[in-house]
Parts: C-alpha cells; structure tokens; sequence
C-alpha cells in the first residue's frame, strides 16, 4: 500500500495571507476615512457631532424607519433562494445587518464576504458557496427593479443637474428587469455571445431558480417596501435637521447615494453615501452645516441599525435553535 502525501495547508497560504492584507488594507482604509469625516464635519458644522441640533423625538422615528428597511430587505432576500434551500429568516437579518454595518466603513465590497460569511457560519440549512452568490446577485438585480418607481420619481422631478446619474439607476433597473424576464434569450445577443465569461456568468444567472412566481414577486414588494421605508426615513431626517419636509429632495439624495453605491472601490457609506448626500444638498442650495450633518447622520444611523439588525437576527437565530434541540431530542 502506498501513501500519497496528500495536499497541504501551504498551497492556500498565499491566498489566505492576501485575504488578510486585502481586509487589513480595507480596514485602514475605513479608519482613515472616518476621521476625515469627523474632522470635516467638525470644520464645516461647528458641531460635536451631527445630531447634537435635531429634534430627538424625530431622529426616534428615523430609527424605526432604517431598521424596518433592513427587516424588509432580509425578508425579500430569503424569498430569491429555492424553497429547498432556503435559510430562515434570522440568519438572512443577521447576514444582512452585518454586511450592511460592516459595508458603511469596509472598501472594495468587502461587505459581501461579510454577507457570506455570516451566512455560512451561522446555524440551519447547509448552503454552497454557489447559491449564496447567485442569490445576492439575483438581490442586486431584484433589488433595482423595486427601485425603478422611485428612480424614475426622482428623475422626473429633479433638474438637470442629476439628471444623468439618475438616467443611469434607470437604465440599471430596466437592464435588471430585462435579464429577469427575457432570460436565456438575451444570451443570444452578439455582444454577450462574444464575451465567453459575461455570457457564463449571466447564463448561471439566468438559470438560477428564484422559486416559484409568487415568491419573486413577494420578493419585489418587500424590496420596494425595503427603499420606501427608507425614503420615509430620509425624508424625516430631513426634517430634524431643520432643512424641511422635501420628499422630492430625499428621493434624490436616496437615488444618487445609490448610484455611488455602485462604484466598487470607494468605502460604503463613509465617502459614497455622505459625500454624495452631502454633495446633493449643496447643490440643491442647501447650507453647507445641515447638508454634512444629513450625510453624517444618515451614515452613522444607517450604520448603527444595521448593527442592531444584525444583533436581532443572531439573537433570533440562537433562540430557534435552542428551541428545536429538545424537540430533536425528544423525536
């Protein structure tokens, strides 16, 4: 009989020690750019920090509003797995708070590996590494089509100014909703069929079982109630902050903040988010202390219910489970 030497840890060394710099340099990244933000905060808004002037009472129902957007947007989320494979509730809030929370400081979408990765550790059904991929992708592309209503709003009542960034979230959701009806035939277009990858990738897409009709469906409304909420929260944090009630100025602050989301090397919400909400306000002809303060703020509420999403669904996911040990004992 003859022992092989069988495959050792030193082959994936390489690619575990680039993980870590990569997270590293992430991480770096996020500090230095947090207090850049503080530090302009301080500069521009005379204040200690960006709820030091609003009122309490309304930031209350800013929270209930974010939150709520992250239970939505979990629920929606479960509905894009096969009904076979389809983890519960919790560990999607739980995945979904923490790649979120992790995603306001984390460049270079680090975020999803944190998605992932909760995902996995976490109690429940067993789930490859394929299908989680293909379900956050599938939410990407869900997710832009429950965004259509409220882009194509905000679109219609801004000014020229934004009107081709939000041109472009359009034309992404119609892109999106294209794949997910026309399917398998888009695969036939000359410029997909040239490129081998594009049209592997988009063909696992394209094949990948949302589950029944109902479900992707349910999964839109709770999407859409996912940005609506959030719109309504933006819109009520506009008004604590003492720029007024605007549903129009949110939707477009919300729209372009999105469109910024888009760009891959950029940290989530520390840059993208309240430099583009910022950005927006200004130009908008808002005053340069309220309009960093908003972008400030809905960064850092953002961030922090979606640690809190993320603390109720691993809570969640460790009472289920302790609930169903006696039951798999006694059977």
């Amino acid at each position: 009989m003859v022992l092989l030497p069988a495959p050792g840890p030193p082959e994936l060394a390489p690619t575990g020690r680039r993980s870590r710099v990569r997270i590293s340099a992430g991480i770096l990244f996020a500090l230095v750019t947090l207090v850049a933000c503080v530090l302009l905060g301080k500069r521009f808004t005379h204040t200690s920090w960006p709820l030091q002037r609003a009122r309490m009472s309304l930031v209350g129902g800013v929270v209930f509003f974010y939150f709520a957007s992250y239970v939505l947007r979990a629920l929606g989320w479960q509905k894009l797995f096969p009904a076979g494979a389809r983890p519960d509730r919790a560990r999607c809030l739980a995945a979904c708070g923490a790649a979120a929370a992790s995603g306001v400081v984390l460049p270079f979408r680090l975020d999803y590996l944190i998605k992932i990765g909760t995902l996995r550790r976490m109690r429940g059904i067993k789930l490859g590494l394929e299908a989680i991929v293909l379900s956050i992708i599938s939410l990407g592309m869900v997710d832009a089509v429950a965004f259509l209503p409220l882009s194509i709003s905000a679109t219609a009542t801004s000014s020229s100014t934004f009107r081709a960034p939000l041109i472009l979230v359009v034309l992404f959701g119609v892109g999106s909703c294209s794949l997910l009806v026309a399917g398998q035939h888009l695969l036939r277009l000359p410029v997909i069929a040239r490129r081998a990858r594009l049209s592997k990738l988009l063909g696992r897409v394209a094949d990948h079982r949302l589950g029944t009709t109902r479900d992707a469906i349910v999964a839109w409304l709770f999407l859409l109630g996912c940005w609506t909420t959030r719109a309504v929260g933006s819109t009520i944090l506009l008004v604590a902050l003492g720029v007024g009630f605007s549903p129009p100025l949110a939707l477009v602050v919300l729209c372009i903040s999105a469109a910024a989301a888009l760009i891959p090397i950029t940290s989530g919400g520390a840059i993208a988010n309240v430099g583009a909400t910022a950005a927006v306000l200004l130009a908008l002809g808002v005053n340069s202390g309220p309009a960093i303060n908003f972008g400030l703020a809905s960064g850092l509420l953002l961030c922090g219910t979606a640690a809190a999403a993320a603390v109720v669904g691993v809570a969640a996911s460790v009472v289920s489970g302790r609930r169903a040990r006696p039951v798999a004992l006694a059977t």
